[in-house]
């Protein structure tokens, strides 16, 4: 199962653990951004460079990505879709987007668009934390754990 990765704005220590965990589990891993980022050499580590401009990377992801692949983003509307395409998808924090909970995420982006919009200074989520490190870590090792056979 090859892990897709919204590269754009995935933090570099996120992007570390992922690659380091591509190589222990000869996982295949796509990080897709429309920008160069650095990667270490693996044969289970691609990197894939989109044009600029609205959603291409998040379009690139979805016409690549299967049922039971592994998507990490922080596009609440990305992760709409690839659940809807069957995919597993978790953010850079390690918090998991199902079904379950997909709307109310949708939601709540979209309120805070609204309030942006409005001119409502709403300030952004906080920096990513060794919690939030590690508690990505736990998750992806978990679903390796799952979904691989090393």
């Amino acid at each position: 199962m090859p892990i897709w990765v919204d590269a754009d704005a995935c933090p570099v220590p996120i992007r570390e653990i992922l690659c380091r965990a591509a190589t222990r589990w000869q996982v295949e891993t796509t990080f897709i951004a429309n920008h160069a980022i650095n990667l270490p050499p693996s044969p289970y580590i691609k990197r894939r460079q989109v044009p600029q401009g609205f959603d291409v990377a998040d379009n690139e992801i979805m016409d690549q990505m299967h049922k039971g692949d592994l998507v990490i983003t922080q596009d609440i509307p990305l992760a709409a879709e690839a659940i809807e395409k069957g995919a597993d998808v978790f953010n850079p924090r390690g918090q998991a987007f199902t079904k379950e909970n997909i709307r109310q995420r949708l939601a709540m982006r979209n309120f805070m668009e609204e309030m942006r919009n409005a001119g409502q200074v709403t300030g952004g989520p906080p920096p990513l934390g060794q919690t939030d490190r590690k508690e990505f870590a736990d998750k992806l090792d978990r679903w390796l754990q799952r979904n691989t056979r090393k």
